[in-house]
């Protein structure tokens, strides 16, 4: 049973903002669209047009809006940047790092827990075993990219007990650490793309208001080695407002 809503206790501005963030982030908001002119802000709120202005400013640093003389304060279009899996472990062979263009990390947490359903089934093994969980947040300067977990068979815990730690790991992603320290390498991949309306957890781990509506999109990467076992199962969770964009040469 939830508790009373927590007091904000942000800057009159920062609310102001954070409310059209979240108006933006669950798209709500399109790109296009024309938020209230200061006045009409600064009314709303009850704040002074000072405020709003100051409210206005956040976001259009954020680059979230941008402001058209004669128009008004407009949402601009989000980047195209979400990556799948496997394409951050093509990035990480290249470079030791998992994040794209102006992208960070946070949130880094691992652990041993029970396998759910969905993720022994991937597995290979029996709901409740032990499996490796570890997860992060990406993000750029929009905000959340998306939220990515890692399912590892508990094995690896033995070899690498760095990957039940919470914290950003060193040297690459997992499954770099893996091949080095077993010799196990990928050899295939599996990805999938869905899309779904967010669930409750969805919100919780985009850092959403509960209850919003928003259509998200779940990419999974499963990665095997030469014998087909699976050396990770990869789950991320893409933030509202986030599309995919693949480009391919045409062979004639």
């Amino acid at each position: 049973m939830s508790g009373p809503p927590r007091a904000d206790n942000r800057p009159p501005y920062a609310r102001i903002a954070g409310h059209y963030r979240d108006l933006i982030s669950s798209g709500e908001l399109s790109p296009g669209d024309l938020l209230p002119s200061i006045k009409a802000l600064a009314e709303k709120h009850s704040v002074s047009t000072a405020t709003a202005d100051r409210a206005m400013k956040l976001l259009r640093d954020e680059r979230l809006v941008q402001g058209i003389p004669g128009v008004g304060t407009e949402v601009m279009a989000r980047p195209i940047s979400l990556s799948s899996g496997s394409e951050r472990h093509d990035r990480s062979t290249k470079t030791h790092s998992s994040w794209g263009v102006g992208e960070t990390s946070s949130g880094h947490t691992a652990g041993i827990v029970a396998a759910p359903e969905d993720v022994a089934y991937v597995l290979g093994i029996t709901p409740g075993d032990d499996v490796i969980r570890r997860s992060r947040v990406y993000r750029d300067t929009h905000g959340i990219v998306s939220h990515s977990t890692s399912w590892i068979p508990a094995e690896f815990a033995q070899v690498l007990p760095e990957l039940t730690r919470s914290e950003r790991l060193k040297g690459g992603l997992s499954l770099d650490l893996i091949a080095r320290a077993t010799g196990r390498q990928v050899v295939q991949r599996v990805d999938e793309e869905t899309a779904r309306i967010a669930t409750a957890r969805d919100l919780e781990l985009l850092e959403l208001e509960a209850g919003t509506v928003a259509a998200i999109l779940v990419l999974t990467a499963r990665f095997l080695d030469a014998d087909g076992q699976v050396l990770e199962y990869g789950v991320d969770l893409g933030a509202p407002g986030r599309t995919r964009r693949t480009t391919s040469e045409v062979l004639r």
